[in-house]
């Protein structure tokens, strides 16, 4: 009975959109249909609204804005147009653990993107994304709080299928993106995402994939509109291989060059070429899910030389025949820190460009110097909702460098003192899709410290997040 009045509910509200949108009802042999309209992402540049050329398909308000034709004769050539507004609420009684006088803050995070996608044929396309993000009562406000109104994506694609694979390459501003965003991610965690400008190449064929980039990782500033810069005082280049083995087990490697003219650590200061090789190997079986990741560096930094690791694990079981679909997950997580200051060596990690979910929201932890252990539990009471809680546990790897929260900031007072204990936290997050454009999520952490931060000067730490996010 319940499945028969969601049916019949799902009837209703489809008759509904397609009134409004001036479009006729919906039949049931178009159900089908309309079930392969593409899905809003997180990366906008990665949607195909090319299947809007279906009249059958604009079902909702202003679809002639997502599939604005271009050539008559050409359903692969189009303009499509689009928004994403995200706010959110957050409340943190201690960023950095309350020490140096970090005051606590409660304050709203506003993103909002604006694009136009424009396809010349099935080949060519150009994209263009402005951003504005605002932090609205937040007491200090850093370069990924706040951008007003600026240049957050612009490049040209160009895409053919040979006999032998597909190329694909983009030259611009533009995001990218490896696996579970350790260490490279587009930063969607903080309200400004990171961009890149770069060289973009990409070959797939069979079961392997090759990518080549170079880039400047852009810069952010706050002082006026479209200011944000890139320069060779930063510098981010990679070669990556995948394969699917196994089946559909992923397995990839690559290596990058990570380069800036003016980095500081606590152990050395100048020139940084960082070496960085890194190898992953993930996939599921048996309602068991699995990712597992290792990355070495090296290199200089000023004069001295960089020996640097880190590795991350996420495993799963889901009781897929349980009620709610339980997930019982476990994390671990280790990285480097620097072992003997002084001595021209430097152990310390660096996480290049992590993405804030990957720990928590909260920024407590950062992936430097960190031994880290997350047991915890998922389950879906409905759809589109799911809950996950999850306690972690933290040690320094070494006690001779300092604490560090993200993304690679260390605590002051805690370098060479204390214990290896950092502290243990709780944390519980919901997310949930109201529709196919609304989703909404709720995240607290609650941190509680070691005797090194108190020792420090830090204390307890709390963190509620409130999101709500719409994308059209």
């Amino acid at each position: 009975m319940a499945a028969m009045r969601d049916q019949r509910s799902f009837g209703i509200i489809l008759a509904l959109v397609a009134f409004a949108a001036g479009a006729a009802p919906v039949r049931a042999d178009e159900a089908t249909a309309v079930a392969m309209r593409p899905e809003i992402q997180a990366n906008r540049w990665a949607e195909d609204w090319s299947v809007l050329a279906d009249p059958r398909l604009r079902t909702e308000p202003f679809d002639g804005l997502k599939y604005i034709p271009l050539w008559a004769t050409d359903p692969k050539s189009y303009i499509s147009l689009g928004a994403t507004l995200r706010e959110r609420f957050e409340s943190n009684n201690a960023a950095g653990f309350g020490i140096a006088g970090t005051p606590s803050d409660s304050y709203f995070l506003q993103r909002l993107q604006v694009h136009a996608d424009i396809h010349f044929n099935a080949n060519w396309r150009a994209f263009v994304e402005l951003e504005d993000d605002r932090a609205f009562g937040k007491q200090i406000i850093s370069p990924v709080d706040q951008d007003r109104l600026d240049l957050r994506l612009a490049f040209i694609e160009y895409v053919n299928t040979f006999s032998g694979g597909t190329l694909k390459a983009r030259a611009g501003r533009q995001d990218f993106a490896f696996d579970l965003q350790r260490f490279v991610s587009s930063r969607d965690g903080p309200n400004v995402r990171q961009s890149f400008d770069a060289l973009w190449a990409d070959w797939e064929t069979g079961p392997w994939r090759f990518i080549g980039f170079v880039s400047r990782p852009v810069q952010y500033f706050d002082n006026r509109p479209f200011d944000d810069t890139s320069n060779d005082s930063f510098r981010f280049s990679t070669l990556r291989i995948e394969r699917k083995v196994l089946g559909d087990k992923e397995l990839s490697g690559y290596y990058s060059l990570y380069e800036r003219s003016n980095a500081k650590y606590l152990d050395a200061f100048g020139a940084e070429h960082r070496h960085v090789f890194d190898v992953r190997f993930a996939g599921n079986a048996q309602h068991i899910d699995w990712d597992l990741e290792a990355m070495g560096q090296v290199g200089q930094v000023g004069t001295a030389d960089i020996r640097a690791w880190a590795v991350g694990a996420r495993a799963g079981y889901t009781l897929a025949d349980v009620l709610w679909q339980p997930r019982l997950g476990i994390q671990f997580d280790a990285a480097s820190g620097d072992h003997h200051p002084g001595d021209g060596v430097v152990g310390t990690f660096n996480p290049l460009f992590p993405n804030g979910y990957y720990f928590t929201l909260a920024g407590y932890t950062g992936y430097v110097n960190l031994v880290h252990l997350k047991p915890s539990i998922t389950v879906s009471p409905a759809k589109g909702l799911k809950v996950m809680g999850a306690i972690g546990l933290q040690w320094r790897e070494t006690t001779a460098d300092a604490i560090y929260v993200q993304p690679n900031v260390p605590v002051a007072g805690t370098a060479g003192k204390g214990r290896n204990w950092t502290g243990a936290y709780g944390q519980l997050r919901v997310d949930y899709a109201f529709n196919d454009h609304l989703t909404g999520a709720i995240e607290a952490v609650h941190f509680d410290v070691g005797d090194t931060i108190i020792r420090a000067g830090g204390h307890t730490s709390n963190y509620l997040g409130v999101q709500l996010q719409y994308g059209w």
